[in-house]
């Protein structure tokens, strides 16, 4: 997998990745040959439902997992051979906050600093820094047992660039938060991304990847089966369409067959909801002259739109299942590497 011409020099090359779990049920493949690229100074989401192979793959490429084949070097570092070298310019903030909760923000930044091996004053600086970058300054002082899920994210974060890494791994980095936190997690990143890092961000939400990645990597059963913008990936489902919801389910029927002339192609329905749904090559046009058609029929509407397929359709067409899966499709948590002593 080599590099665009003339474009940037890839961040991160994966070749074939794959890891194979042991569990009390037999053999877990979490990666099948996975191939990856993201590019220096770009943000790709690796998008896919729990049990996909996302945290594996981001623990691989972050050192912490060693595949069992396959290729993969972040920063021209080879992950197995560099690790120790890779190490010192990546940073990682995982699913859950790895912060120490009896010591206060401050403390824990700094500490951070120093295992990172930034000298005392130096992290002690940047932890000030870090804390006002992050809206935390007013709470440094105070043990992170007393923070909210939304502050130890971010502290969290923030701990993971507390060494200034050339490239941050976020590993589902608004999981457990409340709407409101997450879109402060979102504002965040995206200061992020306008100061230029580099990022690879795992999410099983479909708007999140819509709203911060300019690339994204859809990965099914440990491979990656599709990548592009969200519209490249938007634009394989098709246009848009006209959905109506019918107020009557006894002249569903009938409103599907006027539906389906409007617009000149076979409408779908679903009985359980009372949604009609078609492809709408006249945009606005086409939506008035499907509500005139329901009107001059007599049929009642509980509610009609135009609107644009979204990443769901796009997981739905491409898996034939839904983004998000039930958690005990998850990839095994008490699961050991096979071949693993452990």
């Amino acid at each position: 997998m080599g590099s665009p011409v003339g474009g940037p020099a890839p961040a991160i090359t994966a070749e074939g990745l794959t890891k194979i779990y042991r569990t009390r049920a037999g053999e877990v493949r979490a990666l099948d040959g996975l191939d990856l690229q993201v590019p220096e100074g770009s943000v790709l989401a690796l998008l896919g439902p729990n049990g996909a192979g996302k945290t594996t793959t981001v623990r691989i490429l972050a050192t912490l997992l060693r595949p069992d084949s396959g290729y993969a070097s972040v920063l021209g570092y080879d992950v197995v051979r560099d690790a120790q070298k890779l190490r010192r310019v990546i940073g990682l903030s995982g699913q859950y906050a790895a912060v120490d909760e009896n010591l206060t923000g401050r403390e824990n930044l700094w500490m951070f600093g120093r295992l990172y091996q930034v000298s005392s004053p130096t992290a002690k600086e940047r932890a000030g820094e870090l804390l006002d970058q992050f809206d935390l300054s007013g709470a440094a002082d105070r043990p992170v047992k007393t923070y909210s899920g939304g502050m130890r994210r971010r502290l969290d974060l923030a701990a993971a660039l507390i060494g200034r890494p050339r490239l941050l791994f976020l590993d589902e980095p608004t999981t457990g938060l409340d709407p409101r936190s997450r879109i402060g997690m979102w504002d965040v990143i995206r200061r992020l991304v306008r100061e230029g890092a580099t990022l690879l961000l795992t999410t099983q939400y479909l708007e999140e990847a819509d709203a911060l990645a300019n690339s994204i990597a859809v990965v099914d059963s440990g491979k990656i089966i599709a990548t592009g913008t969200a519209d490249e990936l938007k634009s394989q489902v098709g246009g848009e369409r006209v959905e109506v919801i019918v107020h009557d389910p006894n002249r569903l029927d009938e409103a599907l067959r006027k539906v389906s002339d409007c617009c000149l192609a076979e409408a779908t329905v679903d009985r359980h909801t009372r949604k009609l749904t078609a492809p709408a090559s006249g945009g606005a046009r086409q939506l008035v002259t499907v509500i005139r058609a329901l009107d001059d029929a007599g049929i009642a509407i509980d509610d009609i739109g135009l609107r644009r397929p979204t990443l769901d359709d796009v997981f739905l067409s491409l898996t034939g299942h839904a983004a998000e899966l039930a958690e005990s499709e998850s990839e095994p948590a008490t699961a050991v590497p096979a071949g693993s002593t452990a």
